[in-house]
Order: structure tokens, then C-alpha cells, then sequence
């Protein structure tokens, strides 16, 4: 690793250690780090989503069970099947319900509140935890390893430069915020870590002003102005989440006692600080215990024990997070997700438990989706292999396109996820693409891929008119006219080589009619 790489690296981990709120370390994640990545564009639309991480592999089949796969599912699991007369029913469906444990979250859902995305994963499935959770963060295939998260590079175009000129008036809050101390691959720029820690209140470094102190003239110099820069950072996003945190209370009294449900604890917080008045559009929180190997239930029977627990918690948390922002007048821009790296197997394992599996269900919960099921129960075989698997039916980039595009209106969710996948029905009214109007009639662009290696692709609709496509540098100075000419009615494609460009961030305009528009294109 080059010098400079090494103590990026470490004024944006080991340098600054997150500040504790309610006995919760708090990472405000910088512009540029993976999750964050979605908030660019969820400036413009005011949205904000949360992720709910469930560490070590979900039971889906004890999770949401398959009612009509209910007697071949009772031959491989004789200790842990939930009794077919205390699954939770739910609305419109006979085939499926949930874990007794999950009241809260059955009544949310039959208020319309919950979209499930079934048998969700990827091909050629990893069964290490820290493999696959790779693979969910970076969001990447299970052939090709990515050290960038799959948010991150969404940021990385829209801010291009950070850490300079940031925080910034336009942009006080930080883009995402991590509940906790461990900062995942999704944050992950392609330069170095971009994950950015707040260090406990106690300890916070007393800054005068917003100038970084002068670096010594040396050859390490810039390298301690930027550490130094990071850190001043980390004051002023401690500052806004401390007055957002004391300036809001939670509304809600569905909450449980406070350390009693580490999930409803983190969710209390993110609540507080999106009715504080934070702008951060991304939020991450977690809950473990999930890779139950053995003792998944206890001997009270297979609705009762650790597994049982856990769904309790989380049907609890949700529920009461959900109030609490309907109470504070936000629930219309917010909506949370839940994943897990793996399902677990079919078959129990004879430790009263199950291994690591393949594909399990996914619950997206808001006013703004879809209620409902997306695809259908898996089909259990009558005889099975002592490790097989729930077979994948929805690609989790699917999930991920889904919310760039019809939650957060990001365009060309392929320049981030790197190719094309299916939009599922999880939202309701999809946030529309950019459309420009004028003269001829509104148009949409594209290009694909960017950040751009060799070549990229710029795509645009044209009502017929004539167009000129234009490159300019940073600083909107003109570099290259990429096209021009008449174009007829219809969508049109004009391959752009950057073979004499230098790297950099350039911009793209697409003009007709008297219209322009313009959009980024990093070029690596």
C-alpha cells in the first residue's frame, strides 16, 4: 500500500473512534462511503431508508413458513417446524404466515405496511459469513471480489474531492449513518476507507475555527493536514447529530424498556435523529445471533428458544420505529429493509438447529411500498440431502436496483450495480428519472458505464431534433464535442472512447431544442 493510501486509511479508521449516544457508538459516514452513496440523490427527493442487518444467516423457513409446503417441510424438521396452528395468518394469503413471535410486525403488515421479497440471494451462493456478507455489501457476483461497496461508488461521482469543502452549508449532515462501531465493506470508496467515525464526547479535539491547523513543511506534511482535516471533520458531524439527538424526543410508547432490545434501542436513536431534523437519508443498524447451528429453539418446543427471541425483537423494534415516525409526521419519506448474508438449510441438523443455506425472504416495511408478497413459496422436496439448500428466486441486486431507482430515483442503477437487473414491484409510485422539457418535448440521459475505464455508452431519447453532445472538465470549461447532428424520433446511442483523457470528474451535456441537460461522468 503506498504512503499516502496507508494514512488515509488511517485518519479515517484508526485516528477517530466513534462518539457513544446512549451507549451506542454512532459512525457518521462520509460523503463518499457505500451506503451514504444512495443519499446524493436523496437530497432531491427528501427520502430516507434504513437497513436492518441480521448478522449470521436467517432461518427464512422459521421466519416466514410455507404453509402449502407445510407436510414435506414437517419431514426434515421434526424439532423446529413451528406448529401449523401458531403461525400467524396473514391478510390475502393461505400459503404463508410468520413466526408466533412476530405479532407486531403480522399487524403491520396487514395494515399494509410490509412488502416481502421472497427466496432472496445470489448464483453460486458462499456459505462463510464473511464471504457472502462481502458479496451483499459490495454488491458484487460470487465470482468477482469488489473492494468497493456498492453504494460507495455511487458517491464517489456525485462528490468528487472529499474530504475538501465538506461539511458544507449545502450539505451540514453527514450522507449515512452507521449505528455502531464496525464499519462494513458498503463503506468502502475506491481510494481508501471512507467510513468516518465520531469519537466519544470526552475526547473530541476543541477546533476554533473551520481552517485545518497547518502541517509541518515536510514530506509527510499533506498527509497530516489531511488526517487532521478528517478529524475536524468528525467535530462538526458529532456537533449536528448531538443537537439533532437534543433537539427531538421519541413519541412513541411501543418502545420496550431501553436495554432490553438491542434493535428497538438503535432504531429509538435513528428515529430521534430523523424527527431532529437530520438530512441523512441513510441509515444502518444491526442485530446477531442469527447462526444457530444449535439450540435455535429450547425444550418448551420449536416456538420458544433463541430463534423465537429474535424475532420477537426485531416484529418489537419495527413496529415501535414505524409509530414513532408516524407520530413525528415523517412516515411518508421513510422505509426500512432487512437482510442477512444466507438463509439456512432445509433440513434441521440434529444439534436442534440449522446450517448455512442459500436464499431466505426479505422484508421492506414503510408507508411507501407495495404491501404484500413478491414471488412464491419455495417448493420442499419429500426427500432431500442433509445440507440442501432454499433455491434463490430473487438476485439481491434486484432488491438494491429497486430502491436506487423507485425510492431514491437514482438513474442508471447499472452504472452501480455494473449491469441490468429486474425492477421489482416493492414501492409504490416510483420517484420518476430526471426529464428535462422544452420545444420538442422532455428527454431522459444516461451513460453506462461510469466511472468510465475505456469507453462508455450515452443514451438519450430525442422527440427529432438536432443535438449536440459536448464534454467539459470540472470547471465547465469545453473539452470535446462527443456528437452532433439530426437525430429522428426515437432513443439513440453515441459510444464515447476517452482514450485521451486524463482521469478525472468531466461533465456530459446533451443539447436540443434549445435544451440542455447535464450530468457527471467520472473518468478513471
Amino acid at each position: 500500500m503506498k504512503r499516502r493510501k496507508f494514512l488515509r486509511a488511517a485518519g479515517t479508521t484508526a485516528a477517530l473512534t466513534p462518539f457513544v449516544y446512549k451507549g451506542y457508538p454512532i459512525s457518521p459516514l462520509s460523503q463518499n462511503s457505500v451506503f451514504s452513496q444512495i443519499a446524493a440523490a436523496a437530497t432531491i427527493n427528501d427520502r430516507v431508508m434504513v437497513f436492518i442487518e441480521l448478522a449470521g444467516g436467517n432461518d427464512g423457513l422459521n421466519t416466514l413458513i410455507p404453509l402449502d409446503q407445510y407436510s414435506s417441510l414437517s419431514n426434515h424438521r421434526n424439532n423446529l417446524l413451528i406448529p401449523e396452528n401458531k403461525v400467524l395468518n396473514l391478510n390475502d394469503t393461505f400459503a404463508t404466515g410468520l413466526h408466533p413471535s412476530m405479532t407486531d410486525f403480522q399487524q403491520m403488515y396487514n395494515d399494509g405496511l410490509v412488502s416481502v421479497v421472497q427466496n432472496v440471494g445470489y448464483p453460486e451462493q458462499d456459505y462463510s459469513h464473511f464471504r457472502s456478507m462481502d458479496i451483499w455489501m459490495s454488491g458484487s457476483s460470487s465470482s468477482e471480489n469488489l473492494g468497493t461497496g456498492w453504494l460507495g461508488r455511487t458517491l464517489e461521482g456525485e462528490y468528487p474531492g472529499f474530504p475538501d469543502g465538506f461539511p458544507s452549508q449545502d450539505t451540514p449532515d453527514p450522507l449515512a449513518i452507521q449505528i455502531g462501531s464496525i464499519t462494513p465493506l458498503a463503506f468502502m470508496g475506491s481510494s481508501f476507507p471512507m467510513g468516518m467515525s465520531i469519537a466519544s464526547a470526552d475526547e473530541f479535539y476543541e477546533f476554533v475555527n473551520d481552517l485545518v491547523e497547518p502541517a509541518p513543511a515536510t514530506p509527510y506534511g499533506d498527509e497530516l493536514e489531511y488526517i487532521r482535516l478528517v478529524m475536524q471533520q468528525s467535530q462538526q458531524y458529532y456537533e449536528v447529530i448531538k443537537a439533532a439527538a437534543e433537539n427531538s424526543q421519541n413519541l412513541s410508547t411501543k418502545y420496550p424498556a431501553e436495554f432490553t432490545n438491542n434493535l428497538a434501542d438503535q432504531l429509538r436513536i435513528v428515529a430521534r435523529l430523523i424527527g431532529g431534523g437530520m438530512q441523512t437519508p441513510v441509515y444502518m443498524v444491526s442485530i446477531g445471533g442469527f447462526d444457530t447451528h444449535s439450540q435455535q429453539v429450547d425444550g418448551s418446543g420449536p416456538d420458544s428458544g433463541n430463534h423465537a427471541e429474535l424475532m420477537r425483537q426485531i416484529s418489537e423494534a419495527v413496529c415501535a420505529f414505524q409509530d414513532d415516525i408516524k407520530l413525528m409526521g415523517v412516515a411518508d419519506k421513510v422505509c426500512g429493509m432487512t437482510f442477512s448474508e444466507f438463509g439456512r438449510t432445509i433440513g434441521e441438523n440434529g444439534s436442534l438447529g440449522t446450517d448455512h443455506g442459500a436464499a431466505a425472504p426479505l422484508f421492506v416495511f414503510g408507508e411507501g411500498v407495495n404491501p404484500g408478497i413478491i414471488g412464491d413459496n419455495a417448493n420442499i422436496p419429500g426427500v432431500i440431502e442433509d445440507s440442501e439448500d432454499v433455491p434463490m428466486q430473487n438476485d439481491f441486486r434486484s432488491v438494491y436496483a429497486s430502491v436506487l431507482q423507485d425510492w431514491f430515483g437514482i438513474e442508471d442503477y447499472q452504472t452501480i450495480l455494473n449491469q441490468e437487473f429486474d425492477i421489482l414491484p416493492i414501492f409504490k409510485d416510483p420517484t420518476p428519472t430526471e426529464e428535462v422539457a422544452g420545444g420538442g418535448g422532455a428527454f431522459e440521459v444516461s451513460n453506462y458505464p461510469n466511472p468510465v475505464m475505456s469507453r462508455t455508452t450515452i443514451t438519450f431519447n430525442s422527440p427529432g431534433a438536432d443535438v449536440a453532445i459536448n464534454l467539459m472538465d470540472a470547471q465547465g470549461r469545453f473539452v470535446v464535442q462527443i456528437a452532433q447532428g439530426h437525430y429522428p424520433t426515437g432513443f439513440h446511442k453515441v459510444v464515447f472512447d476517452r482514450s485521451n483523457l486524463n482521469s478525472g470528474t468531466y461533465f456530459y451535456q446533451v443539447k436540443m431544442n434549445g435544451v440542455a441537460v447535464t450530468k457527471r461522468m467520472l473518468v478513471l
